[in-house]
């Protein structure tokens, strides 16, 4: 548990016409060129579960797994449900194919600092036992607290926060319970009305009852789909306001979307104009990238340009099996761009963003092409576990046919993590780190720093298997690091972590970008604690945030500390969490 925030008082806040960043260009130099960081950092972790009370092991189908539904495994959910400051963990958890409706159940987790968990299920209110898959979290009737959104196999289930440790289940009231197969799910406000929409990806039809019948897969029978199965179209619904939402539909902007496979989701803006756009990652089929076109005082309007966008395909035009997104701007020109894992005897993709909008795939001149293709990754992200003022990049892998092998599919059923440190602008992989060299069957992860030390920790969910929590040991870190979260409690908004801002972050010539976005590394969310590592010797850090309602404001903190900017009807105070 966080110890109370301590106000020092208003910053001195300025609406800014332009940005801290200089001109955005292209690349003056490619990664292969980039000569190596001229020091040495290190990356640690230590595996921290048996002491931490997250004694959990998930639940999704048998093992082995025999069928698609089995395979995807469980998300988790950070959300600071008890609203002391730091980030709680739900595990929505599975069930199996004789009993969908009637798993292990869900299981909450309260945060008590020193990356110690209790189990708090008991009191907490929530009775949830339907397979479940991917979560999102925001505050969707404007009551100050954070609910729950679970995807699942069978009825979504909205869990509405008392703000007394215990939810509800909204769902029907809410106008949100859909009955198919739903994996990942992001709220943001899209249409800047104030409130949190809702986006949801779908997969395919199933039927537990009527499995389907085993496909070929490199001469050896293995589950079945995608392909060949029935894709279904993800879900769109627009926040009316006080925790109602209305499905868009045919004739709707975002109304009978094309049928996809839909695994994954972000929300922020891609294209550079303010608005919130949606990115869709879909398995076995074109990506979707929906631009945000409504208009100030205008309705919802969206356009489809994942193809023009360059974002639906790898390089060769190839459709890929989209699983983990993730977000940094690895050529530093302040444009978000986009990382996503794959399927094994392909690569992962890197496309980055150039001045026209258009998203080129680099992968191989950032050095991740090659190395992924004997993994089949899940959950991703960019964090800076070494705070040398870049990000590196871990991807959470695990085969989906029990019957892989380096022999037979060029490619083992359970696999370590890869570890990618970011060596001036190349990534290279890391293979110093024991825990995340030992192979699991990992699907899910969420990146927080839950013991509020100033680096960033990381909560593991394998798929059939128990929750894993690792600790980063980044040695003496000292002062190189700063976070900070946004929270706006204006009457007029329930945006409260400000999603969709976009946060600028400069010390002499270091700059940096971080985005606060609907969505997560996989079937889980993104945490709205900003991070950043910082170089040797700096001591304070301008920060420019681009508030998703057009408002900039400008702040100049301290290193080495956590700041929170709180937004009110008066201004936006910066207030400080003491370490540990």
């Amino acid at each position: 548990m966080m110890v109370p925030l301590r106000i020092i008082g208003p910053t001195c806040v300025s609406l800014l016409a332009i940005g801290l960043w200089g001109g955005c260009s292209q690349d003056s130099a490619s990664p292969e060129a980039a000569a190596p960081s001229v020091e040495s950092p290190v990356i640690s972790f230590r595996d921290a579960t048996v002491q931490s009370g997250l004694e959990l092991t998930t639940v999704s189908g048998a093992q082995p797994s025999t069928q698609i539904l089995e395979v995807k495994g469980g998300g988790l959910a950070l959300i600071d449900f008890d609203s002391d400051g730091d980030r709680d963990l739900l595990v929505p958890n599975g069930a199996t194919l004789g009993s969908p409706e009637q798993g292990p159940g869900a299981r909450l987790f309260r945060n008590d600092g020193d990356l110690k968990f209790t189990d708090v299920t008991p009191t907490s209110g929530i009775q949830h036992q339907r397979w479940s898959f991917g979560t999102a979290v925001a505050d969707v009737d404007g009551d100050g607290y954070d609910d729950l959104y679970i995807a699942c196999f069978g009825p979504d289930v909205l869990l509405r926060n008392r703000g007394d440790g215990t939810f509800e289940d909204i769902s029907d009231s809410a106008g949100v319970g859909d009955d198919e197969w739903s994996t990942s799910a992001a709220f943001a406000d899209v249409d800047n009305d104030g409130d949190m929409d809702l986006f949801v990806t779908r997969y395919l039809r199933f039927d537990p009852e009527q499995p389907p019948p085993p496909a070929n897969f490199k001469g050896l029978k293995v589950l079945n789909g995608p392909r060949g199965l029935e894709p279904l179209s993800d879900l769109f619904y627009e926040n009316l306001g006080a925790g109602r939402f209305r499905l868009h539909q045919t004739g709707d902007p975002l109304g009978e979307l094309e049928p996809s496979y839909g695994l994954n989701v972000a929300i922020l803006d891609f294209t550079g104009d303010g608005r919130s756009d949606i990115l869709v990652g879909n398995d076995s089929k074109a990506n979707h990238l929906y631009r945000n076109e409504t208009a100030e005082q205008g309705g919802l309007a969206f356009e489809e340009i994942g193809l023009a966008s360059g974002l639906a395909h790898d390089l060769n035009g190839y459709t890929q099996a989209t699983m983990g997104i993730a977000i940094s701007d690895v050529n530093q020109d302040g444009r978000p761009d986009v990382f996503t894992s794959n399927f094994s005897s392909d690569s992962n993709t890197m496309h980055v963003s150039a001045a026209d909008g258009i998203y080129d795939d680099r992968t191989r001149q950032f050095g991740l092409a090659l190395v992924s293709r004997p993994y089949l990754g899940w959950a991703s992200g960019f964090y800076d576990f070494d705070h040398d003022g870049d990000e590196d990049l871990l991807v959470m892998n695990g085969h989906v046919y029990p019957q892989a092998t380096l022999a037979s599919m060029d490619s083992d059923y359970e696999q370590p993590a890869l570890l990618f440190r970011n060596d001036a602008g190349r990534f290279v992989r890391d293979l110093s780190v024991p825990v995340l060299e030992v192979p699991h069957r990992d699907r899910s992860a969420v990146f927080d720093d839950l013991d509020g030390d100033g680096d960033i920790d990381i909560v593991v969910c394998e798929l059939n298997g128990p929750l894993r929590l690792l600790e980063n040991q980044c040695p003496d870190p000292g002062n190189r690091w700063i976070s900070l979260e946004l929270v706006d409690q204006q009457p007029a908004t329930a945006n409260r972590h400000g999603i969709g801002s976009r946060i600028e972050l400069s010390a002499g010539s270091w700059r940096a970008v971080r985005w606060v976005a609907g969505g997560g590394p996989f079937q889980s969310n993104w945490s709205p604690l900003i991070h950043a590592g910082l170089p040797p010797k700096v001591d304070q850090v301008e920060v420019l945030v681009h508030w998703p309602d057009g408002v900039r404001s400008a702040h100049q903190l301290p290193a080495g500390r956590s700041a929170v900017l709180r937004r009110t009807s008066d201004g936006i105070l910066v207030e400080f969490r003491e370490a540990g």
